[in-house]
């Protein structure tokens, strides 16, 4: 005779087996994520944009705002159809290839300038545990140039969105092997990937002091200067802010041309032109080899003009001094790369009657910019030589005729970049330069990434010479 087992045990039983399957529940809530990126980095009124998201809730909230002197929001929307999509092993380099969930018509009355969108989900957790309000954001952004170039501003600032993408490491790779997963540093990387942004950093400081103070710009992406030269001729004054490290031969060409031609140009960044890439796709991502410029597949050609390494490389022998008056060969760092941690961080003037001075107050010898380290992170020099207790360019590493050496700060090479170099010694000591030269047009170089800090300390000094940059070029 079988036995059966007692009606308290089966409940037991019966509660245990329940308690099982809740644990495999599907109703349980899986991680809540969003994440996106537009279609375009730059736009003109009138285009539209569509924005490629990957999440797992049902439905999200968009709002776009443009970041300058206020950040005004333009743009919001609701309720928008959610969808989680896979990430290809290829990523980093070749874009995530999502679909748009949403595409944002750009209006005429959307001022040019830097648009960042936001992405926002929330859920109420699972069904029967974790049921908590669960909220995640990110962000990403666009661009959007002017419809009609030149018509309200006859300056334009083109932002550093070539050094974003190669910092960016969304998807496990950049170009730099610190953050790279496994320590491996790509070649290639992908505007369609959720990107990382600097802008924050140097160029928003710079634009809400200009606003600030009655300035307008016109705003465009690094590309811009490769696919939409066109637009160069309505400006005066060209910009590049904080660090402008990346370009391609075709974004030198043209902003080369446009000086030659008698239009302006103010680097007020550093490290600036520091490494060639070539555009892909249409500009959808860009290639650079930096220091494995051997792999590049143009090496072996002999021509070395395109080659993705250092624009002052031997191979390419084509030196951003000649475009800045100054590069990173004959500069490096200051407070940063363990390099004069101890540093003043200052510029000491040199010239002080030059109309960049005016209305400064300032005497050969003295200093300013300290307080706020405008002489920071990494800094551009050139070949120089003491003259008369001043520092004069030899003019003998594509500095052209002509540049003068307003002020200086002394800076210092890490001993790894005698690697990129490679012909160049580990213990180089050079100088941060702001100077200016004219040839057609005038260029005038801070020399250092950080510039923008002492607009945003708001230190006296910085702000005059910014502004008789501005008054005098730009208008």
């Amino acid at each position: 005779m079988t036995r059966r087992a007692p009606i308290h045990i089966l409940s037991v039983l019966l509660l245990a087996a329940a308690c099982g399957s809740l644990a495999a529940d599907t109703s349980d809530p899986r991680p809540l994520f969003i994440e996106g990126y537009p279609g375009k980095i730059s736009c003109k009124p009138g285009e539209e944009v569509p924005l490629h998201v990957s999440t797992t809730a049902q439905k999200f909230t968009v709002e776009i705002a443009r970041l300058g002197a206020r950040r005004d929001v333009v743009f919001t929307k609701a309720d928008v159809a959610g969808r989680e999509s896979p990430i290809p092993e290829n990523a980093s380099s070749h874009g995530c290839s999502w679909p748009a969930l949403l595409t944002v018509p750009v209006p005429a009355d959307w001022k040019s300038g830097y648009y960042e969108v936001t992405l926002r989900a929330e859920d109420r957790g699972g069904t029967y545990v974790e049921r908590g309000r669960r909220t995640v954001e990110s962000t990403c952004f666009f661009i959007v140039r002017s419809a009609t170039p030149g018509a309200k501003s006859k300056t334009l600032i083109q932002l550093s969105t070539n050094t974003y993408n190669a910092y960016n490491n969304w998807g496990g790779f950049s170009l730099y092997a610190y953050n790279g997963r496994a320590g491996v540093q790509g070649h290639r990387v992908s505007f369609h990937r959720p990107p990382a942004s600097q802008f924050s950093q140097w160029e928003q400081p710079f634009v809400a002091w200009a606003e600030a103070n009655g300035y307008s710009f016109d705003y465009a992406a690094n590309s811009d200067l490769e696919f939409h030269p066109e637009d160069l001729s309505a400006y005066k004054l060209v910009l590049s802010v904080g660090h402008d490290e990346y370009w391609s031969t075709p974004m030198r060409d043209h902003l080369e041309a446009f000086i030659a031609k008698g239009g302006n140009v103010a680097f007020f960044s550093g490290n600036t032109c520091c490494w060639q890439v070539r555009s892909e796709d249409g500009g959808s991502a860009f290639t650079c080899w930096k220091q494995r410029y051997v792999m590049d597949p143009i090496y072996p050609t002999g021509d070395h003009s395109l080659l993705t390494t250092l624009w002052s490389h031997h191979l390419v022998d084509r030196p951003e001094n000649r475009l800045t008056g100054v590069g990173f060969l004959h500069g490096g760092y200051h407070r940063s790369h363990g390099q004069f941690m101890d540093g003043k961080a200052s510029y000491t003037v040199h010239h002080p009657k030059h109309w960049l001075f005016a209305g400064t107050g300032l005497e050969r010898g003295a200093e300013f910019g300290g307080k706020d380290t405008i002489v920071g992170y990494e800094c551009d020099g050139c070949e120089f030589e003491i003259k008369d207790g001043l520092p004069v360019p030899t003019y003998r590493d594509g500095t052209p005729e002509g540049f003068t050496i307003l002020a200086s700060c002394p800076v210092k090479w890490h001993p790894d970049d005698a690697l990129w170099y490679e012909r160049f010694p580990p213990d180089r000591v050079g100088i941060a330069v702001l100077g200016s030269y004219t040839l057609g047009g005038t260029v005038v170089t801070s020399g250092a990434t950080d510039w923008s800090h002492g607009l945003r300390g708001k230190d006296p000094t910085v702000e005059r010479i910014t502004k008789n940059v501005l008054d005098r070029l730009g208008e």
